[in-house]
């Protein structure tokens, strides 16, 4: 589980220095054994400071999560930087961004720390709770209480600016002291003679109380814990006593009204109850700490301890408690391996690997293989073929002419069964940019993040958590990667047909689009070359030679009136160059020209129209077909492979939508014996650009909907994975 332990320890990082400053400050030794004691009970933790940019390191770390899956838990330790309640600010961001935590909430925290409304609380419900007096003014009249009296802030913790006072000179001096000082109203309150006692609570409804812990401090000074007490500056020493000397009925009490004091103010998971027990026996309620401390010597550690919990089980105690009041069971639970619904251990292998699977993302991203880089090719078709072997999966020959493509299989082979192609070759110019991998909290960045290389990962964690599950072998897959993408698979096309009419089924490994959508129907694509020449003419010539260019942009135009989005046809202009001597207009146009269509019938008539319109005077010209794309179908076996994907969708509550594209893909050389599903891959936006991102949660998104669709096939073979 992923936990961020909350911390304030920097003051500086706000926008404004801007109300009261805390003074209460979290000792790195004590995160630092937080963070020990968490990375102990399994969970992955991130120390982050509860500051400005809280909700950004959160949003980063913290994952959006998938059905049956919980979502990471902020550990809490936070008192706040500036201004009024602070204990209440980091909960209060957590509440509003919805990520749960592990403490009270801000309404409670934010009633402990008014300790006048604490006490009217406690009196209320018949709490016995020490007579008070809310002072505004050091002048004037002063409160009916008798002495020996304790004043304080009424809006702190841990004992800043506490006083004992013994006549009114001195409590005048003491309200003085907190109005200056602290600039909030004192709080007085009578002092009672006796034993101070601790009571530490864990869990919810009802919580459970620690053995009450008894302070003693010493034979000089006031009897009372003052902050100079617990930073070890007031020159005596406080000891502590667990169990406290008490019967059987006085341990009772305490922990009854600890516990009630607990429940009234809308406490959760965990705090300390201080009180006093005077000379007759009562016990005097004189406050809730909400965010007790968790450092190595304070009381509530001590009282965990004689109930059976060390520091390590104690943090981690706390985070299950936390999950149950969130999610309604324990957490974390084992997973029975051996009695395990298969689903189940997808989900807990893929999401337990987020982090993983990111790094390995980076690390195929980093790895440049554009469609013109030989090197790079080689590289990364190696270290494909490394992982394959590493996962378990064998060459198949016959499928297979490298350096263009390359195919693997399971044991059982993958002949009437599915085979999952993409490629390894980015297809982007040199002109270009390279864009270095990077994140922000909803996108992952990099060269041919979405067109590549998140498939690419998907597939390996889709391949080893079927052999965790130890099914992978049992079913029939096969894998085939090719490496020329930029070149239209002028080299691949053979093999990719042969492959595929050997499958049942083909996934085509492109990117997913933002609407998280499927493609069940593709346009062909049909790429020619028009070379235009005549003869060349000076700026201001006269004569019936109209020129290249002139001739070459009145007849583009003619061209693009040929498109029909009732036919299904589109046909554009993607590049123009010209060839010109010194001094002279052009005299040579190449031009790059693009159709789209949705039946190769019709890419047969656009392009006799094409040449009519192009016809026969004028200048010399020829047209050239460089590559054919064929259009992906709609046919009946790939709506019906949608539906068996859109079932496993909604079983996982997984958005998942069909469409038609206008992009070509070599789903378009699958025949039509065979089903095929393009755009399996994860979501991806700004394609061919050096913004090109793929979304973080559609990558655990689409790896778990894979695994599953997969393991939903009918074995062939019983064999292990």
């Amino acid at each position: 589980m992923k936990i961020a332990l909350v911390y304030n320890h920097d003051t500086k990082n706000v926008i404004n220095l801007f109300g009261i400053p805390n003074r209460e400050i979290i000792g790195i030794k004590t995160i630092k054994r937080l963070a020990n004691a968490l990375k102990a009970g399994g969970h992955q933790v991130k120390t982050i400071e509860g500051d400005k940019d809280l909700v950004d390191r959160l949003e980063d770390f913290m994952p959006r999560v998938l059905k049956g899956e919980q979502p990471g838990l902020v550990f809490n330790v936070s008192y706040g930087i500036q201004g009024q309640a602070r204990y209440t600010h980091v909960p209060s961001i957590l509440e509003m961004v919805g990520i749960p935590y592990v403490g009270s909430g801000p309404l409670a925290h934010g009633l402990a720390l008014d300790k006048e409304v604490a006490k009217m609380i406690f009196r209320q419900h018949n709490l016995s709770t020490p007579d008070f007096a809310v002072m505004n003014s050091w002048e004037g009249t002063m409160p009916e209480i008798d002495f020996p009296l304790i004043v304080k802030p009424k809006n702190e913790s841990v004992s800043f600016g506490v006083k004992f006072v013994t006549r009114e000179e001195e409590l005048r001096e003491a309200i003085k002291f907190v109005i200056e000082n602290f600039h909030q109203p004192a709080l007085v309150e009578q002092f009672i003679e006796g034993r101070e006692i601790n009571v530490g609570l864990i869990g919810n409804n009802p919580a459970e109380a620690f053995a009450p812990v008894e302070l003693f401090f010493g034979p000089e000074g006031p009897n009372i814990y003052t902050y100079e007490d617990k930073k070890n500056q007031s020159g005596r020493q406080i000891s502590f006593k667990c169990p406290a000397e008490l019967t059987d009925k006085q341990v009772l009490a305490a922990q009854n009204l600890a516990r009630r004091a607990f429940e009234i103010l809308g406490c959760y998971d965990y705090g300390r109850v201080d009180m006093r027990l005077e000379e007759q026996g009562n016990f005097y309620l004189l406050e809730v700490n909400s965010l007790p401390s968790l450092g190595e010597h304070g009381s509530y550690i001590i009282g965990a301890e004689y109930n059976g919990l060390d520091f390590t089980g104690l943090i981690n105690r706390l985070v299950e408690v936390a999950a149950a009041r969130y999610f309604g069971t324990p957490f974390p639970e084992k997973i029975n391996y051996k009695g395990a619904h298969q689903g189940s251990l997808l989900l807990s292998f893929i999401s337990q690997r987020r982090d993983q699977i990111e790094k390995r993302l980076e690390y195929w991203t980093n790895i440049s293989s554009r469609t013109d880089d030989r090197v790079g090719l080689r590289e990364v078709l190696k270290k494909l073929g490394e992982s394959m072997t590493n996962i378990g999966l064998r060459t198949v020959e016959s499928f297979t002419d490298e350096p263009f493509v390359k195919t693997w299989e399971t044991k059982t082979g993958f002949e009437e069964g599915c085979l999952l192609i993409g490629h390894l070759d980015v297809p982007l110019g040199r002109e270009i940019p390279t864009q270095n991998f990077r994140r922000d909290p909803e996108w992952l960045y990099g060269e041919g993040i979405g067109l590549s290389r998140a498939p690419l990962v998907m597939l390996e964690f889709v391949l080893r958590s079927l052999k965790f599950i130890r099914r992978l072998q049992r079913h029939p897959i096969g894998v085939l990667y090719y490496l020329d993408e930029g070149r239209d698979c002028h080299y691949s096309t053979e093999i990719i047909q042969a492959a595929a009419a050997r499958a049942q089924q083909v996934l085509v490994l492109r990117p997913g689009n933002v609407e998280n959508k499927v493609i069940i129907q593709r346009r062909g694509q049909r790429k020619y070359r028009l070379l235009v020449e005549a003869a060349p003419r000076r700026l201001g010539q006269s004569g019936k030679n109209i020129g290249a260019l002139r001739w070459t942009c009145s007849k583009l135009e003619q061209l693009t009136q040929l498109s029909s989005r009732k036919e299904r046809m589109a046909v554009a202009a993607a590049d123009l160059k010209t060839t010109t001597f010194p001094m002279l207009l052009p005299h040579r146009v190449e031009v790059s020209l693009l159709v789209s269509y949705g039946e190769s019938a019709r890419a047969d008539e656009a392009e006799q129209k094409i040449r009519q319109i192009l016809g026969k005077e004028g200048v010399n010209w020829k047209l050239e077909m460089l590559s054919d794309r064929p259009a992906m179908r709609l046919r009946k076996k790939n709506r019906q492979l949608a539906e068996s994907l859109a079932q496993v969708a909604q079983q996982w509550e997984i958005p998942l939508e069909q469409e038609s594209s206008l992009w070509p893909t070599i789903a378009g050389l699958v025949p039509d014996s065979t089903a095929v599903l393009c755009g399996i891959g994860p979501v991806a936006h700004n394609l061919y650009t050096p913004q090109e991102a793929v979304q973080r949660i559609s990558i655990i998104r689409r790896t778990l909907l894979l695994s599953e669709f997969l393991i939903n096939r009918q074995p062939t073979a019983d064999q292990n994975g």
